[in-house]
């Protein structure tokens, strides 16, 4: 996947098209509250995406069926690494314990752990 940020009106547009799996304009532009923007912003946004890679499409006649080249939790992961690596010097644990200091709940800093935990004890009984 190519490692291009997205601007705030492509992640939208991509936001709804993983939401839907595949569509139409209408159906992409029938996802926007209303007011909706025009057929040709939308339509405009969809062109640099699969100029960009992350949108592919199937033409039947003259019309276009749009669908993600690029998975939700892929591009988040890209998207989380890059920050990490802008804002956190690469390092994942400073990037965790930004939201351990003050933001977090109890609960959800316990959450957490057993996750951590869990995902640890499956990594050792994988060795």
């Amino acid at each position: 996947m190519e490692s291009k940020e997205l601007t705030k009106a492509e992640e939208q547009v991509m936001q709804f098209l993983w939401k839907i799996n595949k569509g139409f304009l209408k159906d992409i532009v029938d996802q926007f509250p209303i007011p909706r923007p025009a057929y040709t912003t939308v339509s405009t946004v969809i062109r640099i995406l699969v100029k960009k890679g992350f949108i592919g499409y199937n033409t039947y006649g003259k019309i276009n069926e749009y669908y993600p080249l690029v998975s939700k939790n892929d591009y988040f992961r890209n998207h989380v690494k890059s920050i990490v690596t802008n804002y956190f010097h690469g390092s994942i644990p400073e990037f965790a314990s930004f939201f351990a200091n003050d933001q977090l709940k109890l609960s959800e800093l316990e959450e957490i752990k057993q996750m951590i935990e869990e995902k640890i004890k499956t990594i050792k009984s994988n060795k």
